[in-house]
């Protein structure tokens, strides 16, 4: 006996609901179906929609479950992924936690290591590919880890962060009323001729190489930056002393707005926090907790300078250093909107 449709429905509505519907295959079925309506049999409404009279009978039972919705053609749900919610969440846990090297025999996740952690938990064999885009749409990429002192106190940047106001306060205090204030950042990075070697674009399965010196020749180049004002001031020096130093502050001090007062932030090197330094009049220094090297955005600076103007290089001689730390500073200081993209820090120019 055929399969009686749904009687919440007629002909007239079945066939307004073919004329909206977005979908060809959809409407020919309902066309098919208000036929059956109005009178006709299985095998008319099976010719009409040039289909088998089961086919019929299969959307007949569609139409009476969910309504013209059910004879849509819906994706096929394809092959079940092999990683469920709970084999994600252990990934998600284990990469946060990070491998314990007397445990797993490696001090960082390479994706192998997590493919056999998910045998040996759950004897589930997930292929390389097939885990680095899990990965992936889990959001994670392999990233370069940013230093961390191990001694580095964990509360300390937090409590230098929230107490600079005051610092600023304590600065003020000592100027004229409404005297402008310039947040500066200072630092100093050797560059010599034992160089860095950088990520380059290669063909994959191949081992880029970059020329490397052995010798020992290096230099200084003192920088610092205004993040909020894209402005810096650097010079390239022999050492890192007391009097580099406070040539270097004289340097900051010229790039200072006339009237204006400029706040410097910069580490607790024994050059940098001697009463022996020339403090120009319009400098004051304040000094970073010690191991935080993250608080400084010149940092920063120094990694975009390496990677992009310095790294992979040989120098011939001091001079040839010389050369080509103030051809790389000089091209920073024509880029204002680079000092200010690395270099801005909400907690610091929010006052």
């Amino acid at each position: 006996m055929p399969i009686a449709l749904r009687t919440d429905f007629d002909a007239v509505m079945v066939r307004s609901a073919a004329r909206n519907a977005k979908d060809g295959a959809q409407a020919r079925r309902l066309l098919a179906l208000a036929a059956i309506y109005e009178g006709a049999s299985r095998t008319e409404a099976a010719r009409l929609g040039s289909v088998t009279v089961q086919i019929v009978r299969d959307w007949v039972v569609k139409f009476n479950a969910t309504g013209p919705e059910g004879l849509i053609d819906k994706k096929a749900p394809g092959k079940l992924p092999l990683l469920n919610a709970t084999h994600r969440a252990a990934l998600v846990e284990a990469i946060e936690r990070g491998p314990i090297p007397a445990a797993h025999g490696v001090v960082r996740w390479r994706i192998i290591d997590l493919a056999q952690m998910l045998w040996d938990d759950f004897s589930v064999s997930v292929s390389r590919p097939t885990l680095s885009r899990e990965l992936r749409a889990l959001g994670y990429r392999k990233l370069s880890a940013r230093p961390k002192h191990h001694a580095q106190d964990p509360e300390a940047i937090a409590a230098f962060k929230k107490g600079f106001a005051a610092e600023l306060d304590t600065v003020k205090a000592t100027l004229a009323r409404g005297t402008p204030i310039e947040i500066w950042f200072q630092d100093e990075a050797r560059v010599g001729q034992k160089n860095k070697i950088t990520r380059r674009w290669a063909k994959r399965g191949t081992r880029p190489s970059a020329p490397h010196d052995q010798r020992t020749k290096s230099a200084y180049i003192f920088g610092a930056i205004c993040p909020q004002e894209g402005k810096a001031a650097g010079l390239v020096l022999p050492f890192c002393n007391t009097e580099t130093m406070s040539l270097h502050l004289a340097e900051i001090s010229l790039h200072v707005a006339p009237g204006a007062h400029a706040v410097v932030l910069m580490d607790q090197a024994g050059w940098h926090m001697t009463p022996k330094l020339e403090l120009p009049f319009n400098i004051s220094i304040v000094a970073i907790p010690s191991k935080c090297p993250e608080l400084n955005p010149q940092e920063n600076i120094w990694q975009f300078m390496r990677d992009n103007w310095l790294s992979n290089r040989v120098f011939g001689s001091y001079d040839d250093i010389v050369d080509y730390c103030c051809d790389a500073w000089n091209k920073l200081v024509d880029q204002p909107w680079k000092i200010m993209s690395i270099g801005m820090r909400k907690w610091a120019q929010e006052f």
